[in-house]
């Protein structure tokens, strides 16, 4: 119906957007315009592989992730690889999407692309200079207790999903 930008920089665009239901209601909300993300499960069949970084948002030092990375006009596909590269210096022979989902549409339009990532080989690519990634692997029979400690929306739903529909496949 309409819009309104009210502020824009770097992660995203804030709107005042006013839209019409069905029933002829007319709300405004707050949207949060995000170009997208995407995010990697790698696994070299015995160990999956995280990183450690903080998170100044939520006052976190050291947050367990999955790899991932926000598109910068990139396919969802090309973002991963790049990602894999720059955050565990790793490149992956195969790639499969497991799922795409939105991180909180409530308020933001970001949508997730979750991959899995095997047949990992070394192939590092230079990180961005102000990222503190430490990596960390922890083996598949520990996957529970990975689950448990992750309190990151998009890993969890891409732990969640290999543990759920991947898994039993793969053994």
């Amino acid at each position: 119906m309409g819009s309104e930008e009210i502020w824009k920089g770097q992660i995203g665009t804030v709107k005042v957007e006013r839209f019409r239901h069905d029933d002829g209601e007319v709300v405004q909300r707050e949207v949060v315009e995000h170009p997208g993300a995407a995010v990697m499960l790698p696994w070299d069949g015995e160990r999956i592989w995280l990183v450690r970084q903080p998170r100044e948002a939520v006052r976190e030092e050291g947050l367990l992730e999955l790899p991932a990375g926000k598109l910068n006009g990139e396919d969802p596909l090309e973002t991963a690889k790049r990602e894999l590269r720059e955050e565990i210096g790793k490149s992956a022979a195969t790639w499969k999407l497991l799922t795409s989902f939105y991180a909180s549409p409530g308020f933001t339009d970001e949508q997730i692309h979750a991959f899995l990532a095997t047949d990992l080989s070394d192939d590092p690519l230079d990180a961005e200079e102000d990222e503190r990634i430490e990596i960390v692997t922890e083996p598949l029979d520990r996957l529970d207790e990975v689950i448990r400690a992750c309190r990151d929306s998009k890993s969890l739903v891409t732990l969640l999903w290999f543990r759920a529909y991947e898994l039993a496949r793969l053994r």
